[in-house]
């Protein structure tokens, strides 16, 4: 009998145990990339002596950092400076969690800017691929850019392809 209490003794301590260990668990993952990001921008806008503030948020399957800032500094000439800072990011989720990460930074709302103009080049490839009846090349893009506009492309009832090796790589609008 005196075997019975110690047991459940243990039981108890091991049903404690494992409660913080479920939650930390069941933790949003997206949550913990964009927190590992956000700190990780933050010492690196520390280290560079530059103004920003640090925003986050989970839209679909990403996490998605914001550097809400008014200098350009970190876009750099047609967002290059901030490609090679996503990816340092990414790496530095990946060092942390062990896991790849797809998570979109932005630096003083460049991407959204950005995604506005793509959507306006898109409803313009696809009117002109329509009229013509031929394919319509744009020019070379990086990977976030080709796909604003090949969901903006699909969105308006046309198909479209990315051709080309990187850093050439493009978009085709086909007409229907």
């Amino acid at each position: 009998m005196a075997d019975e209490p110690q047991a459940e003794t243990e039981g108890t301590a091991e049903s404690d145990a494992a409660g913080p260990e479920l939650s930390e668990a069941s933790e949003n993952p997206l949550d913990t990339e964009a927190e590992i990001a956000a700190d990780y921008l933050e010492e690196l806008l520390d280290i560079a002596d530059l103004d920003g503030d640090i925003d986050t948020y989970i839209e679909g399957d990403r996490a998605h950092v914001s550097i809400i800032s008014e200098s350009d500094v970190l876009v750099g000439r047609d967002g290059e400076v901030l490609d090679a800072l996503q990816e340092l990011t990414r790496l530095a989720v990946m060092t942390e969690t062990g896991e790849r990460s797809r998570l979109m930074l932005d630096v003083a709302g460049y991407r959204e800017r950005r995604r506005k103009e793509l959507e306006a080049l898109a409803a313009n490839a696809v009117g002109e691929a329509k009229e013509s009846q031929e394919p319509v090349p744009l020019a070379p893009m990086n990977p976030f850019e080709r796909k604003v506009v090949h969901d903006a492309v699909a969105a308006a009832g046309l198909t479209s392809e990315s051709e080309g090796e990187e850093p050439d790589r493009h978009v085709v609008v086909i007409p229907a």
